[in-house]
């Protein structure tokens, strides 16, 4: 079975939840911006949470089932259509040969993902089938799709549950409005107390320069203490000789503005890591569209440590629903 490609979106590629242990090499985890998202796509299609789906962003593809398909929509609300029909997203849809798969204009948010039951079944690189586009590896030939590629499908292995939706109030909320919550670190000392109120009480707007590397942020600048410049850095004043970056790291090139790495960033380089989105957070991160007023709330460890937990319980208590909801 496959789905062929008859218009690519405006970025479609191929994702899982990543490839782990190879960030020392250089490459991040990747996989889904929103994998809450993805997982209940694989989800509701009877998928094991490691298969790969379609993540699109903005403008979604036009596909053409060859066979009989079973398919998921969830992410972003948006417009899904079946041969030029509306049907309900968050919904089990069952495609039949030659039905055609499109989508209208999205309605908030930023990236929609789309579920085939047996999973999007691409050749995995460093044990991922997530594409990783900087490195050329992973999905379509390391890209994003394009009219023309067919996408193979997998065997089915799983069975769907007897619950054919997610009910709206367990859906995820794209809000234009985020309360982001941070750990401050590891050189957040370097910022003047006037710098870190600023980065932590004020509210920053997401701007369109926005990616699966990261998200650049608009608002007051932040204000840097006076120091001389460490041997092998350079002048701009968050320059720091380099370092690793984890995930969700805030740095701040050019001193004013902040970005916040996610989950194709790089994994070192030269710019102080104020502090740092904390796992819980950054599907909800990936869910803002440019506009979006954020605020980022610092939290401690053992916080950041609850809201993890309560978060893998959460989805796991929900998908486990799944099974006892007709």
């Amino acid at each position: 079975m496959s789905l062929d490609v008859l218009q690519p979106g405006l970025s479609t590629t191929v994702q899982d939840r990543g490839r782990v242990g190879f960030y020392n090499l250089g490459f991040p985890q990747g996989g889904a911006m929103d994998m809450e998202s993805a997982r209940l796509a694989n989800a509701l299609v009877g998928n094991d949470a490691d298969d790969a789906v379609l993540e699109c962003t903005y403008m979604g593809p036009v596909l053409r089932a060859r066979a009989p398909v079973t398919i998921a929509v969830t992410g972003a609300p948006v417009v899904v259509l079946v041969n030029g029909e509306p049907v309900e997203q968050w919904y089990r849809i069952d495609l039949a040969t030659e039905d055609e798969l499109s989508f209208g204009l999205i309605q908030g948010g930023s990236r929609f993902y789309i579920a085939v039951r047996g999973g999007i079944d691409v050749p995995a690189a460093l044990g991922s089938r997530s594409t990783y586009a900087i490195g050329s590896i992973g999905g379509v030939d390391g890209r994003a799709v394009r009219a023309g590629d067919v996408l193979p499908i997998g065997p089915a292995t799983g069975h769907c549950p007897p619950a054919k939706s997610i009910p709206p109030a367990e859906r995820p909320i794209f809000s234009r409005e985020q309360e982001i919550r941070v750990m401050p670190g590891l050189y957040d000392h370097l910022l003047t107390e006037e710098g870190m109120r600023r980065l932590v009480h004020e509210d920053w707007t997401l701007t369109t320069q926005a990616d699966r590397m990261g998200l650049r942020y608009n608002g007051p600048g932040v204000e840097w203490r006076q120091r001389p410049r460490p041997f092998g850095a350079g002048q701009d004043p968050s320059n720091i000789v380099d370092a690793g970056y984890a995930v969700g790291s805030i740095q701040i090139p050019g001193g004013t503005q902040p970005i916040v790495l996610h989950r194709d960033a790089v994994s070192g380089g030269g710019y102080a890591m104020v502090a740092t989105v904390i796992s819980a957070d950054l599907d909800v991160l990936a869910r803002a569209t440019a506009g979006t007023v954020t605020r980022f709330t610092p939290v401690d460890m053992e916080a950041a440590l609850t809201a993890r937990n309560n978060r893998t319980r959460r989805v796991a208590e929900l998908i486990a629903r799944l099974e006892h909801r007709r």
